[in-house]
């Protein structure tokens, strides 16, 4: 008897047990379809088979890379929960810029959602390999005019400007760089220039196509801004816009007055007659640049037509990389001969007071004027 009721206990026990089992399988299978699945590319049923993402979700990306999705059918309004998506029939643009670091990217429309994950990396360019003789100018933005108490007209406005990187000669062109030009190009020799391209002073100080003795490293003057851009072409190079030249003049410093701070004083630069000629190139210490004589020495050239309201609003262009005179930097390279309006002329001279060699400050002469304080240097672009 006791036997029996014993058995009839375990058989009892068996079958709860077993009930219990059943019951806990059923319910870990209930919540494994309900949320188990941790797959960041799950799908609603009816649409498992319906999206292609193009990079595929798990790749890494550029923070200005362009996803592309595409559904088999027309999947009607769709939302994003980051970037701009731009929906034409079957296929979804979605465009960032996106921050570095996870991205994920949830789809959202009217029968499903789609989430799929990211890398976003910034990948750092090695930086280039500037010519023999040239720096790298970084890229920038820059508060570009003057707005102190000496600030003449034609500074004003003060106005932000953005350029691109560029590579910048360290020194101006010197009378050594210069003579080897003429030599090579005979139609821009002293005794054979077109009288078309300057004043009657071009290469006064010469004697035929020889500099004057022990100036050799002194910065070439007595050109015009036609024969500058000349030799930058001869060299594969150009003149800086304006805003390029400043940009560069200013080392990385916003709102100073000259190329090293606020204060000047003729340790600092060839300027105001303390001197009373040009000096050698590199006499003095450069910007946080690597640029030599950005204030006084000589007149730069630069690209631009040279007007008193160039920075008018009514006039600027746009804020990027702005060329002021209503051309490309194109055509005035292949036009340039062509061209008889006044020019930009920038860093003051040896002779220039201190007002003059800032580095807002702003000339303007005709593209034949070649004097005594007026020389260049070119650019090169990246």
């Amino acid at each position: 008897m006791r036997s029996t009721l014993l058995k009839h206990r375990l058989k009892k026990g068996f079958f709860i047990k077993k009930w219990f089992y059943s019951y806990i399988f059923v319910m870990i299978g209930v919540f494994c379809v309900a949320g188990c699945d941790s797959n960041d590319e799950a799908l609603s049923p009816e649409n498992i088979d319906s999206v292609v993402a193009t990079p595929p979700s798990g790749s890494i990306i550029a923070p200005d890379t362009t996803i592309t999705v595409t559904f088999d059918t027309t999947p009607g309004d769709i939302a994003v929960n980051l970037g701009t998506a731009i929906t034409t029939d079957q296929t979804v643009k979605i465009s960032g810029p996106f921050t570095k670091g996870p991205l994920k990217l949830t789809l959202t429309w009217e029968d499903g959602f789609r989430a799929l994950n990211y890398t976003v990396i910034v990948l750092e360019s090695p930086s280039p390999v500037a010519p023999a003789g040239m720096v790298l100018i970084p890229a920038g933005e820059f508060q570009m005019g003057g707005n102190t108490w000496e600030a003449e007209n034609d500074e004003k406005p003060v106005h932000r400007a953005y350029v691109d990187a560029f590579f910048m000669d360290e020194y101006e062109v010197t009378n050594l760089e210069y003579q080897k030009f003429v030599l090579a190009n005979p139609n821009w020799q002293k005794d054979q220039i077109d009288e078309r391209f300057h004043d009657g002073n071009y290469l006064q100080h010469w004697n035929g196509n020889d500099y004057p003795n022990e100036k050799s490293n002194h910065p070439a003057v007595h050109v015009s801004w036609y024969t500058a851009m000349a030799y930058a072409k001869w060299v594969r190079k150009r003149l800086p816009t304006e805003a390029e030249w400043e940009h560069a003049a200013r080392g990385g410093l916003p709102g100073k007055k000259y190329p090293w701070g606020d204060s000047i004083d003729a340790g600092k630069a060839n300027y105001n007659g303390n001197v009373g000629d040009t000096t050698a190139v590199g006499n003095y210490r450069p910007n946080k640049y690597r640029l030599y004589d950005m204030a006084g020495n000589v007149y730069e050239w630069c690209l631009d037509e040279y007007k008193k309201n160039s920075y008018s609003r009514s006039r600027l262009s746009s804020h990027r990389n702005p060329l002021y005179g209503g051309k490309s930097i194109d055509w005035i390279l292949n036009n340039f001969t062509d061209i008889t309006t006044l020019r930009v002329l920038r860093s003051g001279s040896w002779g220039s007071g201190p007002s003059l060699v800032r580095v807002a400050n702003r000339n303007g002469g005709s593209p034949t004027f070649a004097d005594s304080r007026s020389g260049f240097r070119c650019v090169k672009d990246w």
